[in-house]
């Protein structure tokens, strides 16, 4: 579903992403890992636009991303939950729900009702604004948000970061629903090895901006987490 093919990417001097090679297969939920600063964040900014690349290919189902804007990767059906959430505070919950309406490609402009059966939280709170909710129930907001433009391929940046135990639990719980009985492809990225062993079935480590090691997340021995993962 998403092929990124000799991808480099410099921040002024600094060479991030060195021709990088990865693979998000479809119907699949695959689980980006590796130390900080290898490179993980930067490759889900280059997939959604946010920032440039130099030489290589980012393919999504036929689409050639290179070029297009981050709000025409999202209309093609890429749902993007980046680091530290990024809700808007001041909004409503319903108000951030719905900034990702005009994204859907069937025009819809109502709230999928599915995704206040996921998070009753939030059917909850409709108009309480964003910016009380707890870190948690931002979570929810911010992948409710992803949701909304019903995506073919939903992207979480490390989505478990400074949240309480029993909502990462839901959040997993949630991942893998979607994943297994609604069919969406899932690509994350996560530092935790038992959420990660939990809710992926493949992985792909990357190490100094190249991808080192990828399989089946029944695959990942401790020889490679102790030399990709561990701190």
């Amino acid at each position: 579903m998403l092929t990124v093919n000799g991808l480099n990417q410099y921040y002024g001097e600094s060479h991030t992403l060195r021709d990088l090679d990865f693979q998000a297969e479809k119907g699949r939920c695959t689980c980006l890992m590796g130390r900080n600063g290898v490179g993980k964040t930067t490759l889900l900014q280059c997939v959604m636009g946010l920032l440039p690349t130099r030489g290589g290919t980012m393919r999504f189902e036929d689409q050639e991303l290179s070029g297009q804007a981050a709000e025409k990767r999202a209309g093609l059906g890429i749902g993007y939950v980046p680091q530290g959430r990024q809700i808007f505070p001041q909004l409503s919950v319903e108000e951030n729900l719905r900034i990702g309406l005009p994204a859907r490609r069937d025009r819809e402009r109502e709230i999928p009702e599915f995704i206040f059966e996921l998070f009753p939280v939030l059917d909850a709170m409709r108009q309480r604004r964003g910016g009380d909710l707890s870190g948690g129930q931002q979570q929810q907001l911010a992948i409710g948000r992803a949701l909304v433009i019903d995506p073919k391929l939903l992207i979480l940046d490390e989505p478990t970061e400074g949240i309480q135990p029993n909502i990462v639990e839901e959040i997993g719980d949630i991942i893998r629903l979607l994943n297994e009985e609604r069919g969406l492809t899932v690509l994350l990225v996560e530092q935790k090895l038992p959420f990660a062993r939990r809710v992926a079935d493949r992985f792909c480590i990357m190490d100094r901006g190249h991808a080192v090691a990828d399989g089946a997340i029944d695959e990942l021995g401790d020889g490679l987490v102790r030399r990709y993962l561990t701190v």
